[in-house]
């Protein structure tokens, strides 16, 4: 689909350095880009390749716009800015409607006209489908589950029996939604399952990553609230209550019963002890090992940066001696205070 310059920095909202009747018909990163391609600036790693673009226009901060040699859509957010112009120039592929006859529908469903169901999906008893959701070949939802309008579930999503999912969801394949959570109480050294009898639900204009797992609550539920993003890879044990727009990035594990605030950002691989709460508004950088409750927004971190492993190694001999160390010093004041 081609949309002349003009026309799109008036649907983005941006202003335009250029003309206004060239065709624009692809997105490209700016190393790579050619004639009739946007691309964009918003990472200043990225404002080397700049000056030497070939694309047709560049979605840009104002600071960066003498510097390119093309046409320029000026935007203080240039990332959101191009975020919409890639979902008008490459929109999705059109809906589809009604079900692939391979598939398995239960009783008492209520499956809107508009909605698809793919190729060997398999639809428990009493599950609700709403308007215009398509469900991609191999899913699975289970008894009692609901599906609001607009959702898009990519191929071999499971839907476990009970889940409520809102509206406009997104969940992408291999996901697993309302496993059962981890519970298991010690008796005599050996493991007693414990049941887990909540459930998930998940809020409006949520996105769940590739193999994600979302286990069910033990009592209460695990819940999502609207707006919640999640990368691929990420476990979200049972009761867990993520609050809306959070962004959380992938390889993250968060344990059961944890609570984190609304428009937070979590770094992957980063690992959430169960039974703490995290405030809104914070910021946890990657591979960051959360332990206690935090409850002021900000950014907090554990992780080690990479180093050389010669100096990595030096400083673990060090760490090591740190407890030794710290007691000399102690030691030490305590003398000096003494003579003072």
């Amino acid at each position: 689909m081609g949309l002349t310059l003009g026309e799109l920095a008036d649907r983005i909202g941006g202003e335009l350095q250029g003309d206004p009747g060239c065709v624009i018909t692809g997105v490209a990163t700016l190393q790579h880009a050619g004639p009739g391609s946007i691309s964009f600036l918003a990472n200043t790693s990225y404002r080397k390749y700049l000056p030497q673009t070939a694309a047709s226009a560049v979605i840009t901060r104002p600071e960066f716009a003498a510097e390119c040699p093309t046409a320029t859509i000026v935007s203080t957010n240039p990332y959101v800015a191009y975020a919409r112009a890639a979902a008008l120039i490459v929109p999705p592929a059109p809906l589809r409607q009604g079900r692939d006859p391979s598939a398995s529908i239960g009783k008492d469903c209520s499956i809107d006209a508009s909605a698809w169901i793919g190729p060997n999906c398999i639809i428990g008893d009493n599950v609700h489908i709403g308007a215009g959701t398509q469900l991609a070949g191999g899913c699975f939802i289970g008894h009692d589950s609901r599906v609001g309008n607009g959702g898009y579930l990519h191929a071999n999503v499971v839907i476990c029996d009970g889940v409520r999912i809102g509206e406009r969801v997104i969940i992408h394949p291999g996901a697993v939604i309302g496993s059962d959570g981890f519970g298991l109480a010690n008796e005599n050294g050996q493991w007693l399952k414990v049941p887990q009898l909540g459930g998930v639900r998940i809020g409006n204009d949520v996105e769940i990553g590739a193999n994600t797992s979302i286990d069910r609550g033990a009592l209460d539920d695990t819940v999502l609230e609207d707006g919640v993003k999640l990368d691929n890879q990420i476990q979200v044990a049972h009761n867990v209550h993520i609050g809306a727009h959070t962004a959380i990035a992938g390889c993250v594990g968060i344990s059961g019963s944890a609570r984190i605030g609304r428009h937070c950002m979590i770094g992957g691989g980063a690992g959430i002890v169960g039974h703490l709460e995290i405030g809104d508004h914070v910021t946890v950088t990657g591979m960051t090992m959360v332990t206690k409750s935090i409850t002021g927004p900000g950014v907090y971190s554990s992780g080690v940066p990479a180093q050389e492993n010669s100096e990595w190694n030096r400083n673990y001999a060090r760490f090591r001696k740190l407890d030794q160390l710290a007691r000399r010093l102690q030691a030490l004041e305590r003398r000096l205070g003494a003579k003072d």
